[in-house]
Order: C-alpha cells, then sequence, then structure tokens
C-alpha cells in the first residue's frame, strides 16, 4: 500500500492504527505509571521530569521501591512484560508476509528478531492486539491501586 505523503510500501490502513493504537495505550500507561509513582513517593525521592527521562525499562526498580513496596508485584511484573513486547514492537523491521498473513495486499507487515535466541517472530494483528488488551489489563491494576 501505498500514501500519497510516501513512496514507500506500507502495511495495511488498519494495521497501521494497531500499531498506533498500541503505541498510545502503553504512553499512556508509562505515564500512569509514573503518576503512581509520585503519589506513593512521600519522601520526594522523584520528580515527573526525572521519572519521564528514564526508559521504560529502567523503571522497574523504582516501581518496586515505590508501588510494589504499597501492593505486590503484579504491576511490576505486567508492565516489566509489556515494555519487552513493546520493544519486540518499536525494534521490529517491516518484511513482506507469506500470503495471507495480513489484509494487505502487498503482504506487508513487521516481525521481531527475539534477542539471544536467534528466533524471529511476525508482529500479527493477534500480536497488536494481544498488547493492546495486556495494556487494559495494566490500566485497570494501576486505577485499582490508585483508589480512584
Amino acid at each position: 500500500m501505498y500514501e500519497r505523503y510516501t513512496r514507500q510500501s506500507l502495511p495495511s490502513k488498519n494495521y497501521r492504527e494497531l500499531i498506533g493504537t498500541a503505541l498510545c495505550v502503553f504512553n499512556s500507561n508509562n505515564g500512569f505509571i509514573i503518576e503512581n509513582i509520585l503519589r506513593v513517593d512521600t519522601n520526594g525521592t522523584y520528580t515527573g521530569h526525572q521519572l519521564i527521562d528514564e526508559m521504560s525499562g529502567k523503571l522497574k526498580p523504582i516501581i518496586k521501591e515505590t508501588i510494589t513496596a504499597n501492593s505486590d508485584s503484579g504491576i511490576a511484573d505486567l508492565f516489566e512484560e509489556i515494555v519487552g513486547i513493546r520493544n519486540r514492537i518499536i525494534h521490529s523491521f517491516q518484511i513482506t508476509a507469506p500470503a495471507g498473513m495480513t489484509d494487505d495486499p502487498d503482504n506487508q507487515m513487521l516481525a521481531t528478531k527475539h534477542k539471544n535466541l536467534g528466533k524471529q517472530e511476525f508482529i500479527t494483528e493477534e500480536y497488536l492486539l494481544n498488547f493492546i488488551k495486556m495494556n487494559e489489563e495494566l490500566s485497570t491494576k494501576l486505577h485499582k491501586f490508585r483508589g480512584y
């Protein structure tokens, strides 16, 4: 598929919408994690600016000493898993998939390689929808943790 703003081959609009949605729900939850860290950081150890500048994968110890210290490891564990999947999406590469794997007439989609495993995986619509659903679960946990 091509668009008027680029001559490069692109996956279908629906697929690109799912990628955009996946990134948006992750970004929303990343901000929600930071909000919850700041809410329970009664010592004022962290600032919003400091946490926003931190890579998501580096928030784990901060989540542990704030959110997990006031609940359980459920939020931290789920966020860590989501960050790993987000990294696979962000560090993906475009491919021409086998026929029938995508709704794109030119079979364009993304794939990812798992670090140190030598395993490649297609980023299917199901993969993206699962990621979006995991983010919904995290958002629900964060809302419950916040208490309102």
